[in-house]
């Protein structure tokens, strides 16, 4: 099958290492897709959660891929968001088409594009991170309790259901906060005279045009492959928000090779770097 070609992909909130994570869904999009430029906008790896006994073959093979595009002339930029904000200590690194950052500006058809995750707006993380921590345990145990209903529900013939966006939108406080982001967000890229604004973080896909009395720009959110397994794609000057449940072409694997290694292979492939010559 043949790929298509885009010249940018905007991925967030991937939650690698956590049982919400749809690694499967994703890497049949990354097969499906030959990208110039990929920026990952923080969230990829789930540091926060991570656990030995649980990081399946599948999210080695998400990291085996995004290698793979980089040895192959892809340039690949990691924004570093809350869940792996470790990583931040490494910010500004360069390894060949690879590099690390915290946040990026981009001239994309004569405008800035500022692309950052957009924790940064978010006072749970940043004046009680225990709070926050202990809100993404919740989240997880949701996500996991929410799979077995669907289980259920699908086995009876009845379409999935999403308890986290029933409560999500139930909550008016959570509704604000978004809405909240979205126009902070808008408001600082309007100032700072960019033409588009893209975070993640609130995994709510979005692509808005904003206004205010200085002027407007384009909000748009990457979400996230928790729920909504989405991703925003640029491609001759317009944007995109991809859908994998309505947007996906018929499932298969691109990468035989990489399909056919078993967990050990990979996980050496993803550990060992060769000497530059």
């Amino acid at each position: 099958m043949k790929k298509r070609k885009i010249d940018l992909v905007v991925i967030s909130d991937v939650h690698l290492g956590t049982y919400g994570c749809h690694a499967n869904e994703l890497l049949s999009y990354l097969n499906s897709i030959d990208p110039k430029k990929i920026i990952l906008n923080g969230d990829i790896i789930d540091i926060w959660q991570f656990r030995k006994r649980y990081f399946p073959k599948a999210h080695l093979q998400i990291i085996k891929k995004l290698i793979d595009f980089s040895a192959k002339g892809v340039e690949v930029i990691y924004i570093t968001g809350n869940h792996d904000e470790s990583l931040r200590r490494f910010s500004d690194t360069t390894l060949g088409n690879f590099s690390l950052v915290d946040k990026l500006v981009l001239e994309l058809n004569g405008g800035k594009a500022w692309f950052f995750h957009g924790d940064v707006f978010d006072a749970s993380i940043q004046n009680a991170k225990w709070i926050a921590k202990l809100g993404s345990y919740g989240y997880d145990l949701l996500i996991r309790l929410n799979r077995f209903i669907n289980w259920f529900l699908i086995k009876m013939g009845h379409e999935k259901y999403s308890l986290s966006k029933k409560i999500k939108n139930s909550v008016k406080k959570a509704v604000k906060y978004i809405n909240d982001f979205e126009d902070v967000a808008a408001d600082l890229a309007i100032d700072n005279g960019y033409k588009y604004v893209i975070c993640g973080h609130i995994h709510q896909p979005q692509m808005e045009k904003k206004s205010n009395k200085k002027g407007s720009c384009i909000y748009l959110n990457s979400g996230d492959w928790i729920e909504n397994l989405t991703a925003l794609e640029y491609h001759k000057n317009r944007w995109k928000l991809y859908r994998h449940t309505e947007d996906r072409l018929t499932a298969f694997y691109a990468d035989e090779e990489l399909k056919s290694m078993d967990y050990k292979d990979l996980l050496a492939a993803i550990t060992i770097v060769e000497k530059i010559k």
